[in-house]
């Protein structure tokens, strides 16, 4: 069987830790059905042995047009969030979507009850997202935490109603207590916040965000427009809780007061990190322990068997 995992991406290949999130988990389903078919190829750029080979599947996470170029007899497309069909659009993708047949993988139920059935796809499945092996990896549990609290959705939505509490409560009630910010554009904006105890870091490596994930208290992911929200699992590999007003798909992850805390709303942001902080040691260890335990259900052990039957293999193992 002959597949293509295709990704767009500018990052060299060859640099695998420099591919993003989505990118990332491609190259790692990809890992795991190659010991499995040498005929399976990834790619990021449309060469002309992508374009000449009879392909039987091809997955794109990204690019409907890819669907076009390519001969192939399933093709997969693998769905994120909205703004990849919002851009199906705006890119004069939406007849290929339409007339190519597509079979459309959904990361969550949310995401997929939230999309316009305006799209014939062929087929609508949902097989959640799956942590990457570098989290995977984390196996020592670190129950010792500072005073860190973490921002890592890039999209900045709700961040500065955060750092407004931040500055106006949490701050007074906790001075040596910190805050955090990944993934967001690192601009001179942030450097006055300093003086806060905030700290905005950009864009990092994941080995440094796991750094600071394993020596934190919780994971601040408010979910307004999450369609899975991998930061969240990502965190509570690393024994950390989610706060979260429960919206959107991160009401599919949370469980109150066993891998996070859901608020009615950001006003209630400053009790809940003063509940946190002042956990006994006992109870640090078992809302650690939970967390860490629940992310392992986002193993890809566990999510692989939904490809196994997707792509219609034998046997699972």
């Amino acid at each position: 069987m002959r597949i293509l995992f295709f990704i767009k991406t500018k990052q060299n290949l060859r640099n695998i830790k420099r591919l993003g999130g989505i990118e990332i988990l491609n190259y790692d389903l990809y890992n795991f059905f190659k010991k499995k078919n040498t005929n399976i190829v990834f790619e990021n750029k449309i060469t002309n042995k992508v374009k000449n080979t009879n392909w039987d599947i091809v997955l794109s996470s990204n690019d409907a047009r890819i669907f076009n170029i390519v001969n192939t007899k399933r093709k997969i497309l693998w769905l994120h969030n909205k703004i990849q069909i919002e851009k199906s659009i705006r890119k004069k993708q939406f007849f290929s979507l339409i007339f190519n047949k597509i079979e459309a993988i959904f990361v969550s139920k949310y995401l997929e009850k939230n999309t316009s059935f305006i799209y014939n796809f062929n087929k609508r499945i949902v097989i959640p997202n799956f942590l990457s092996t570098d989290f995977i990896k984390i196996t020592k549990k670190k129950f010792f935490r500072k005073k860190i609290f973490i921002w890592s959705v890039q999209r900045d939505r709700g961040l500065a109603d955060v750092i407004d509490v931040w500055i106006n409560k949490v701050i007074k009630k906790h001075p040596d207590a910190e805050l955090h910010i990944f993934g967001v554009k690192n601009n001179s904006d942030y450097r006055p916040l300093r003086h806060h105890n905030i700290f905005n870091h950009g864009r990092v490596t994941r080995d440094v965000l796991i750094s600071y994930y394993k020596k934190s208290m919780a994971s601040i992911c408010l979910g307004y427009d999450e369609t899975f929200c991998l930061n969240a699992i990502e965190a509570m590999s690393c024994g950390l809780p989610i706060i979260s007003l429960g919206k959107t798909a991160i009401n599919e992850l949370l469980i109150n007061k066993i891998n996070g805390f859901k608020i009615s709303s950001i006003n209630d942001l400053d009790q809940t990190i003063s509940k946190i902080i002042n956990l006994s040691f006992l109870k640090r260890i078992k809302l650690i322990k939970s967390t860490m335990q629940y992310s392992k259900k986002y193993h890809l052990k566990n999510i692989i068997k939904h490809w196994y039957k997707l792509f219609n293999y034998e046997s699972f193992n």
